[in-house]
C-alpha cells in the first residue's frame, strides 16, 4: 500500500496520550490511557478515516513513548486504517531500529505502516538518550539520510558522526522502495521545508499557532525547491488541533479550559507568554485552532487546504487532556460530519494541488 498520490485527499487523526486532568493525575491511569488510544484508533477506522498517528513524548503525564507497540495493537484490530507516528523524533532514535520497527509493523498490518519524522518540539528525549542539543540540526539531517537509504535501497554502506558505520548492511524484513511512506514534519522553519524537498519527501505542517496564511510562503518555498532540484511532485499535509461539538458555542466553551490549561503548563518550559482568552478566541476565529460545529470546522478545513494546496489533513481531535469519551466523539464527528462536507466544499472550488485563491 503506497502513499496517496499528490492530488488524492487524505484525512487522518493525530493522537497525544495525555492523562486527563494533567500530569498530577493518578499514575495507575497510564495503562487505561494506552488502551483508550487503541480504542480511539478503532473508532477512527469505523468513522471512515484514512490514518491514525501517535505522537512521541517522554514526560510525566504522557503515555506515547512507545508508539510502534501501540500501532501494532491498532493494526491487529483494524483492516484498512493506515497506522503511523505524529511524529517520530528521529533526532534521538536509531534509524536502524526505526527501520526494523516499521518494516515489521508494515508486514504485520499488510502494508499499512507510515511515519512522520521530525526533530521534535519537545526536548526531553535528548538528555534521556544522551544526545547534545547543540547537535539538534546535524542529528536530524544525518539520521534522516540513513533512514531513507535503508528504506530506498539495500544493501547500505554508510558512515556518519552519531552511530557506527554500516558496510553492505541488509536489514529484515525487507520493504520495497516507498512501501513505508515517510513524511517530514515541519513546524515553520524554511530550512526544514528545504530539507524535506532535498530528500524528495512529502511535507506535513505541524500548525499550533498563528494564521494559516503565514504557512503559504513555506509551502511555496517547498514546491519551488522541489522544482529547482528536479524532484518529483510531492503532497503537502497539515496537522491541526481542534474540537468538534454540536454547536460553535459549546465547542468553544468546552475546549477553552482544556487548551488554555495545556498551553499555560507549557509556557514556563518554552518561554511563552501566558495564554489568555483573547488569544484563544483569535485562534478559533482565524488561526490554528479548528473548534466548532461540524459545519464550521469543515468550512475552515476546506479553506485551509485550498489555501496551502494541501491534500492531507490530520486532525488532533481533542488531542489534549479531555476524557476518552470526548476524544472518541470528536473523532467520530470529524469522520462522519466534517470529512464528507470538506470533500464537497473542495470539489465546489475545483480544488487541485498547488492552486490557491
Amino acid at each position: 500500500m503506497n502513499d496517496p498520490a499528490p492530488g488524492e485527499l487524505h484525512f487522518g487523526i493525530g493522537s497525544f496520550a495525555f492523562q486527563p486532568g494533567g500530569a498530577d493525575g493518578p499514575r495507575d491511569d497510564g495503562p487505561q490511557i494506552i488502551r483508550d488510544v487503541i480504542d480511539e484508533a478503532v473508532a477512527a477506522e469505523r468513522a471512515g478515516l484514512d490514518s491514525f498517528g501517535i505522537a512521541e513524548h517522554y514526560r510525566k503525564g504522557m503515555m506515547d513513548s512507545a508508539g510502534p507497540v501501540m500501532l501494532a495493537a491498532i493494526a491487529a484490530r483494524t483492516e484498512r486504517l493506515r497506522v503511523g507516528t505524529a511524529v517520530t523524533v528521529l533526532s534521538t532514535q536509531d534509524p536502524v531500529r526505526v527501520y526494523n520497527e516499521f518494516a515489521t509493523l508494515d508486514a504485520l498490518s499488510s502494508g499499512r505502516a507510515q511515519m512522520i519524522v521530525g526533530r521534535g518540539s519537545a526536548i526531553e528525549s535528548f538528555p534521556l538518550f544522551g544526545f547534545d542539543l547543540a547537535d539538534y540540526e546535524e542529528l536530524f539531517e544525518e539520521k534522516l539520510d540513513l533512514l531513507m537509504q535503508l528504506l530506498r535501497e539495500q544493501p547500505v554502506t554508510w558512515s556518519g558522526r552519531f552511530r557506527p558505520a554500516l558496510d553492505g548492511q541488509v536489514l529484515e524484513p525487507a520493504v520495497g522502495p516507498g512501501a513505508v511512506p515517510v513524511w517530514v514534519g515541519v513546524g515553520g522553519s524554511p530550512q526544514s521545508a528545504i530539507r524535506a524537498a532535498r530528500f524528495g519527501l512529502p511535507m506535513l505542517l505541524g500548525i499550533i499557532g498563528g494564521t494559516i496564511e503565514r504557512f503559504a510562503p513555506l509551502t511555496a518555498l517547498y514546491r519551488q525547491t522541489l522544482d529547482v532540484l528536479d524532484q518529483p511532485e510531492q503532497p503537502v499535509g497539515m496537522h491541526v488541533h481542534g474540537y468538534i461539538a454540536d454547536t460553535d458555542e459549546e465547542a468553544v466553551e468546552r475546549f477553552w479550559p482544556v487548551w488554555s490549561g495545556m498551553m499555560n503548563a507549557e509556557a514556563p518550559k518554552r518561554g511563552w507568554a501566558p495564554y489568555r482568552r483573547e488569544r484563544y478566541d483569535a485562534e478559533v476565529a482565524d488561526g490554528a485552532l479548528f473548534v466548532g460545529s461540524a459545519e464550521t470546522v469543515a468550512a475552515r478545513v476546506s479553506t485551509a487546504m485550498h489555501l496551502l494546496g494541501a491534500t492531507r489533513f490530520d486532525f488532533v481531535a481533542a488531542g489534549s487532556r479531555m476524557s476518552h469519551a470526548d476524544k472518541r466523539e470528536s473523532i467520530e464527528r470529524f469522520g462522519s460530519g466534517v470529512v464528507p462536507r470538506v470533500r464537497e466544499l473542495l470539489a465546489d472550488r475545483a480544488f487541485a494541488i498547488g492552486q490557491t485563491t
